[in-house]
């Protein structure tokens, strides 16, 4: 039994959830539009060009948790869900998934965005175990801050390591896909590495380390590695 790890944007799904849920919420008018807007199409900018100042991105992306109540927060969350997420699901994504469940591995979704909006996008695809960043929750409120370390880039690995130690997992025969050059420091981790729909400095990377490189944007899925 293996390990199978994924990455969730522009993984498993065909855009950013993160970048995504942002917008929605400009577009419920729960944030100003101006305001938000521009900055979360800044953020967005620095995270493809591998620059992301980490703690400042949650900062921002995490302060409208704080500002309403739970009970709010998820009525938003199921409606984003729904009309935004749902018609991005890859079907070639999920049969994946499901070859990885055929052969008996280890199934986890390891991802930056933080874990109020990924939970639900992950149960779409019926894998049990998410690594996440993880927003403070207090007297059953959010706080916009987070707890432990960001999942991102460094700190996948370091998320990823302590979930090991805690589980008796190992990394032999372990896979990871992604489409990120921010994720290279878990690519080069795993036994097989596997660059999916990938941007420009990762595509880069995988062919001269010959790695597989794959799509699942398109009508068939390739095998598992």
């Amino acid at each position: 039994m293996s390990l199978a790890i994924f990455d969730l944007d522009n993984t498993l799904i065909a855009d950013d959830s993160d970048y995504l849920w942002g917008q929605f919420l400009v577009d419920q008018g729960v944030v100003d539009k101006n305001e938000y807007e521009a900055a979360n199409a800044k953020f967005y900018e620095q995270y493809k060009q591998g620059c992301l100042d980490i703690a400042e991105f949650l900062s921002f992306s995490l302060r409208p948790l704080a500002a309403h109540s739970t009970v709010t927060l998820l009525q938003w969350r199921e409606q984003f869900v729904r009309e935004i997420i749902t018609p991005i699901l890859l079907e070639p994504a999920r049969q994946l998934v499901d070859q990885h469940k055929t052969r008996g591995d280890t199934l986890l979704v390891i991802t930056a965005t933080n874990r109020f909006v990924t939970e639900p996008i992950v149960e779409h695809y019926g894998i049990g175990t998410l690594l996440a960043t993880t927003p403070e929750f207090i007297a059953g409120r959010y706080t916009g801050r987070y707890v432990g370390e960001p999942c991102f880039q460094e700190g996948k690995v370091l998320q990823l390591q302590a979930w090991m130690q805690q589980s008796g997992a190992s990394l032999q025969g372990s896979c990871f896909y992604s489409d990120s050059h921010n994720d290279l420091p878990l690519l080069k981790l795993v036994d097989h590495p596997v660059a999916v729909d990938p941007d420009d400095k990762l595509r880069q990377h995988a062919e001269q380390a010959d790695w597989p490189i794959i799509s699942l944007r398109g009508s068939e899925c390739p095998s598992i590695v």
